[in-house]
């Protein structure tokens, strides 16, 4: 995963708590609101994974990983 992951997960949860909070228009067929909250529960997921997945791939990790399989100090 990259930056590009982080910044679109931001995006989403911005643009759905636009749609969630400040958008007072009316659609038929689809609720605005439940769509906004939608959007953010998927960025903030998006968001959680990106993290998880960075933090996974820190070179402070792979110092870690690379003394237990070599037995280094």
């Amino acid at each position: 995963m990259d930056n590009g992951s982080v910044g679109l997960s931001l995006f989403l949860i911005a643009v759905g708590a636009i749609l969630a909070w400040a958008v007072n228009a009316t659609v038929s067929g689809i609720d605005i609101r439940v769509v906004g909250a939608i959007l953010m529960v998927v960025g903030v997921v998006g968001l959680a994974l990106s993290l998880l997945f960075w933090a996974s791939f820190a070179p402070f990790a792979r110092r870690r990983v690379d003394r237990e399989r070599n037995d280094l100090p």
